[in-house]
C-alpha cells in the first residue's frame, strides 16, 4: 500500500500499517501525487462509515469549487426561444444568467405532442472537450445525437456549454489558471460545477418536467461534471458519468482539478457518491477507463452493495477510443429507459438514424455575447466580493452567531487547510525514557506521526519539577529550537520555569520543497498535494492532538515563534489558547500568500487569519508581531469585544521576549 496515497481511510490504515514511524519524514522525498497516479479506492464496511465520508466528500466538491456555502440563487432570467420542430422532436435555443451577468448557452430538446403522464423526465448534458463542444457530430462522438434521442425516447433533454465554448465565450477556457484567482476560490471548475447547478434548477422548473426524474449524463470532461454534480446535488435520480470514472487519469483539464479537490479522494469516490440512485458508468478500451469491468465497477458497486442495491449500478465498456459513439449512447439510452422511463423492454432500444439540425438553429449568441455580460476583471472581482461579504454577514458579535459562525466555517477551515486532528489508534510515537536536564527539567525525545501518512516529526517533551496544573500543556513550534539539540529554548525555558509542561517541534521544514519536487504553481499540484503550509498546520494540530492523548483530555495550548508563528496562528481553532508570531505580515494584499512558505489555495476564500482566530474564540489569544499590515487585527478585536472577552485577545506590533510570552501565558490561561 503506498505511503503517498493519502485519501486511503485512516481507520484502515491504521488497522494494516504496523504500529512505527519511518525513518526520516517521508513527506520530505516522496514524489508529489498527480492526475495519472494510480488511486486505490477505501475499503468501507459499513454504510455509516460511507455516509460520513460522502457527506466528506461533497463538503471537498463545494470548498473546493469555491461554493461552500453555497452562493445566492439569483434569478436565471431564463430565455426559451426560435423553437424548431423537426422528426420527432423539438430544439429551442436557450440563454440564462447562472451569475448575474454571467451568460451560459444551451438548447433545449423536447418531445412532441403531450407526455402520457403529464410530465417527462429531464436530463442534463454535459459535453466533453470536443473541438465542437455541445454541437460536436462525428462516429466518435455526437452531442445532438444524444439530445435528440432522449426527446424522441421522451425526455426533455438540456444541453449546456463548457465556459469558453460555442455561444459561452465571455470568458475562455483557461480562466482562472492562476494561484491568485486560486486563493480566492476562483476557478473554471467552480464556474462550470454552479453552471451545472443552476441548469439543474432551470430544468427542474419547466412546467413540462417531472422534478423527481432528473438526470444527467456527460462524455470525458462532461463525466467529470456529472460526478461532481452528483456529489453535492440530491435533486438526482438517475447518472450516466461516460469514459471518466477511472482508478488513473482524473481529469487533464482546469474544469476537472479544483484545489485540494483529491488529496483524499478519488473519481471513483466521486462517482461512488451517486449511491444508491440508478447510474451506468460507461468506459473505453481504448482510454484510461479500460478497466472499468475489473477495477472502477468493482469498488463503486462495494457501495451499491452497502445499500443493499447493486442491481442499481450497471457498467459497460466499449471497445473504442475515447468517445461517445453510437453503441456507448445506446448503452445510456438503455438505462435512462429502464429507470427514468420504466420501459420494460427497455434493454433492446437502439438508437434510430437522426440528422443535426441545421448550426443556425442552434447557436444562440452567433454575433457575440450580450452587451451586459462581465468580462474576466469584473466576474472575478464580483466573486471576490461576494466572498467578502458574506465572511462580513457572518461575523459573531454574541454566544449564539459565535456558534452559528463555527458550524459554518470550522469545515471549511479543515477542507482549506487539510487538517484534521488524527483519529483514534491513528498517532505513531517513538521515544527515549526521560532524563534529567538539569534539577528542575525532564527531558524526553519523541517522533510522532500518523499511520500511513509518511510524516515524522521530531520532539521534545520538556516536564517541570513542580508542574502547574491550572495551565495549559504547550505545543511549542519554535524556529530557534535546532532538532539535533536537547536544551529547550529560551520561550520553553521561560514557560518551564512557571510550571508549563512543553512540547517543541518543528513543522515540515522548507527542505520538503526542493525534495519532493514542491511546485505549487505550476500544472495541478495543489489538487492532488498539501502545501507546505497545509503541512505545517496539520503538524501543529497532530502536535496538539498527541498532547490531548498524552495527557488524557487536558487544556492545550499552541505557541509559535518566527516562521512557525503563522501555522501555528492557522492550526489555532484547535487549541484551547494561542501564541502566535505575525512576523509583520501585511495582508493588505494577496502577494505575502503567494510565496511557497504562505500559499494555501482557498486560504483568502476561507477569510485567512481572521477565520482562523475567530473560530479560536473566545480562548486566549496572543498575536505579536502584528503591525499596521495585519489586517485581521480590527475584526479579531472587536469580536472578542462584542463577545464580552477583550481582555483574552492582546495584538501587538511588539517582539515581546520569551519572559513576556510566559507571563502572558499564565496570566491569561491559569485561571480560565
Amino acid at each position: 500500500m503506498p505511503l503517498h496515497l493519502p485519501f486511503l481511510i485512516a481507520a484502515t490504515m491504521a488497522a494494516t500499517t504496523p504500529p512505527t514511524l519511518p525513518q526520516s519524514d517521508l513527506r520530505l522525498v516522496q514524489p508529489p501525487v498527480t492526475l495519472n497516479t494510480p488511486r486505490t479506492f477505501p475499503v468501507v464496511t459499513t454504510l455509516a462509515a460511507w455516509r460520513r465520508r460522502r457527506a466528506a466528500i461533497r463538503r471537498q466538491v463545494l470548498v473546493s469549487c469555491g461554493l461552500y456555502p453555497l452562493p445566492r440563487r439569483t434569478r436565471l432570467n431564463a430565455k426559451v426561444f426560435d423553437w424548431t420542430d423537426h422528426p420527432g422532436y423539438r430544439v429551442a435555443k436557450v440563454a440564462i444568467e447562472t451569475y448575474p451577468h454571467f451568460y451560459l448557452a444551451g438548447n433545449l430538446y423536447t418531445p412532441l405532442g403531450q407526455p402520457p403522464h403529464g410530465k417527462w423526465p429531464g436530463i442534463l448534458v454535459a459535453h466533453g472537450h470536443w473541438a465542437d463542444g455541445r454541437l460536436q457530430n462525428s462516429d466518435i462522438g455526437s452531442i445532438p445525437a444524444r439530445c435528440i434521442t432522449f426527446a424522441r425516447m421522451g425526455c426533455v433533454a438540456f444541453s449546456y456549454d463548457m465556459v469558453g465554448y460555442n455561444d459561452t465565450r465571455q470568458l475562455d477556457h483557461s480562466f482562472g489558471d492562476d494561484r491568485e484567482h486560486w486563493l480566492w476560490g476562483v476557478t473554471l471548475i467552480g464556474l462550470q460545477t454552479w453552471n451545472s447547478i443552476r441548469c439543474l434548477d432551470f430544468l427542474k422548473a419547466l412546467p413540462e418536467v417531472d422534478g423527481n426524474r432528473l438526470a444527467i449524463t456527460g462524455e470525458s470532461g462532461g463525466g467529470s461534471q456529472t460526478m461532481l454534480l452528483t456529489a453535492v446535488d440530491d435533486r438526482l435520480a438517475a447518472v450516466a458519468p461516460c469514459v471518466m470514472v477511472s482508478h488513473t487519469m482524473q481529469g487533464g483539464c482546469l474544469c476537472e482539478n479544483g484545489p485540494e479537490l483529491r488529496i483524499r479522494f478519488s473519481n471513483m469516490e466521486l462517482a461512488a457518491c451517486a449511491a444508491p440512485k440508478p447510474q451506468i458508468m460507461v468506459g473505453a478500451t481504448g482510454d484510461w477507463t479500460r478497466t472499468m469491468m475489473t477495477v472502477e465497477g468493482p469498488a463503486v458497486r462495494s457501495i451499491y452493495q452497502l445499500y443493499h442495491h447493486a442491481d442499481r449500478l450497471a457498467t459497460t465498456i466499449v471497445d473504442a477510443p475515447h468517445n461517445i459513439n453510437r453503441e456507448s449512447r445506446t448503452a445510456v439510452d438503455r438505462f435512462f429507459g429502464k429507470w427514468l422511463l420504466h420501459r420494460p423492454k427497455a434493454d433492446s432500444y437502439i438508437e434510430p438514424p437522426y440528422t443535426m439540425p441545421p448550426l443556425a438553429e442552434l447557436r444562440v449568441f452567433p454575433n457575440g455575447m450580450p452587451a451586459d455580460a462581465a468580462g474576466p476583471a469584473e466576474y472575478t472581482a464580483a466573486r471576490i466580493a461576494e466572498a467578502r461579504a458574506l465572511l462580513a454577514a457572518d461575523e459573531p458579535h454574541d454566544a449564539a452567531s459565535l456558534k452559528r459562525f463555527n458550524q459554518r466555517w470550522l469545515p471549511v477551515w479543515r477542507d482549506t487547510l487539510q487538517a484534521r486532528a488524527p483519529g483514534p489508534g491513528e498517532l505513531r510515537t517513538l521515544g527515549t525514557a526521560p532524563t534529567p536536564m538539569g534539577a528542575d527539567v525532564q527531558g524526553q525525545r519523541l517522533a510522532i506521526g500518523r499511520a500511513g501518512f509518511g510524516d515524522r516529526i521530531e520532539c521534545m517533551l520538556y516536564s517541570p519539577a513542580r508542574r502547574n496544573p491550572a495551565l495549559p500543556v504547550v505545543a511549542l513550534a519554535d524556529s530557534d529550537w535546532n532538532p539535533l539539540n536537547t536544551a529547550p529554548t529560551d520561550v520553553a525555558k521561560a514557560l518551564l520555569r512557571r510550571g508549563a509542561e512543553v512540547l517543541i517541534f518543528h513543522p515540515l521544514t522548507a527542505a520538503a520543497e526542493t525534495a519532493r519536487g514542491y511546485d505549487p504553481w505550476n500544472g495541478y499540484f495543489t489538487c492532488y498535494n498539501r502545501t507546505l503550509l497545509q503541512d505545517r498546520v496539520q503538524d501543529c494540530v497532530t502536535a496538539m492532538s498527541w498532547l490531548r492523548q498524552r495527557f488524557h483530555g487536558a487544556r492545550v495550548a499552541i505557541a509559535g515563534t518566527g516562521w512557525c508563528g503563522l501555522p501555528a496562528l492557522l492550526a489555532a481553532p484547535d487549541a484551547d489558547a494561542a501564541m502566535c508570531d505575525a512576523g509583520n505580515l501585511d495582508l493588505r494584499t494577496d502577494a505575502a500568500l503567494l510565496t511557497n512558505d504562505l500559499y494555501s489555495p482557498l486560504l483568502r476564500k476561507m477569510g485567512d487569519f481572521t477565520t482562523a482566530a475567530l473560530l479560536a474564540a473566545p480562548h486566549p489569544l496572543l498575536v505579536m508581531r502584528a503591525d499596521s499590515g495585519f489586517s485581521p487585527a480590527a475584526a479579531i478585536m472587536r469580536v472578542y469585544h462584542n463577545l464580552g472577552q477583550a481582555r483574552r485577545a492582546e495584538l501587538t506590533p511588539d517582539a515581546l521576549s520569551p519572559d513576556d510570552l510566559a507571563t502572558w501565558f499564565t496570566s491569561h490561561t491559569g485561571t480560565e
